[in-house]
């Protein structure tokens, strides 16, 4: 299953990658499929994109809406929100593991061997801090002369949009050097450092900072794809535990809205079939109970 998982991440970002005349062109990629919005994070200004980035227009939308408002312009961008409401609702994280090219890069880094570390459970709101003032208040409250904000995330913190964005541009175009300050070397430093720890920690960037797994996890309760466990099948061995990328103890918290749907404590871990995949409510494997029988007691008196 991993390799299949691993196939899909791949073509995925290819599909939404899928421009390669840049090298040619220099520039990005501005054609009719760039109106399509991309499920996972993937930098609306790389060159190889062929679609934009959910969060940017998200943020787009916010900085955009005061101006909007004030011409007389009474829309609210119901298909951006539309679209990652969609993505959410039917798929939730499952997107982070199988369709977000950041996450695949992230993935990949922390095969390197090296020691490897726990990231703080607390940690995980952070992400939702972002979403709530980087994308949606920052961009809609603060604004410049003309009513216009600023792209907050984007602009000072997003490390996938340096590395698919920010340094690629700079090659195919070393005149922008000289544009170069102190913003992008904030946004280098904080893309070197989410490399080092990718490294060292299983997808922190997933796990403490983007805000649209914080967005699609708000759909954990109503998506369509679901994991479920069977308590009548779990033994409580834990093997669930270790082999989970977002921390999650599966068998004790079964709804963690963590949960990207690698299917590692599935296929991997669990020998007892107590956890299934549920779609639209119907439940794929996991029904027949297989929990080995308990040992009975002596209660003969010797």
């Amino acid at each position: 299953m991993e390799i299949i998982r691993k196939w899909v991440q791949t073509i995925m970002t290819l599909l939404v990658n899928g421009s390669w005349s840049f090298p040619f062109t220099r520039t990005i990629y501005q054609g009719p499929l760039k109106v399509v919005c991309s499920p996972g994070l993937n930098c609306y200004s790389c060159p190889a994109a062929t679609t934009y980035c959910p969060i940017g227009s998200l943020q787009q939308l916010m900085a955009g809406i005061r101006i909007a408002l004030e011409n007389g312009q009474n829309f609210f961008g119901f298909y951006v929100i539309g679209t990652m409401g969609v993505f959410g609702g039917a798929f939730g994280r499952l997107i982070c593991g199988w369709a977000c090219p950041f996450g695949l890069i992230q993935e990949l880094l922390h095969k390197i061997p090296s020691k490897k570390f726990s990231i703080p459970r607390n940690l995980k709101y952070l992400k939702y801090a972002f979403l709530l003032f980087f994308v949606i208040l920052l961009p809609l409250v603060v604004v410049d002369g003309f009513g216009y904000g600023e792209l907050w995330f984007c602009k000072y913190i997003c490390p996938a949009g340096t590395l698919e964005a920010g340094l690629p541009m700079l090659m195919l175009q070393p005149a922008l050097s000289q544009t170069i300050g102190l913003v992008f070397f904030n946004k280098l430093t904080i893309l070197i450092g989410f490399v080092i720890w990718s490294v060292l920690a299983s997808r922190p960037f997933c796990r403490t900072t983007c805000p649209l797994g914080a967005f699609y996890a708000l759909f954990q309760k109503i998506k369509v794809v679901k994991l479920r466990l069977s308590e009548e099948n779990c033994t409580k061995c834990e093997a669930c535990h270790s082999v989970c990328p977002m921390g999650i103890k599966f068998n004790e918290a079964p709804q963690d809205a963590e949960c990207i749907y690698c299917l590692k404590c599935m296929k991997e871990a669990c020998k007892f079939e107590a956890i299934s995949i549920e779609i639209a409510g119907i439940s794929l494997g996991g029904q027949e109970s297989v929990k080995p029988p308990r040992p009975k007691r002596n209660n003969a008196v010797a």
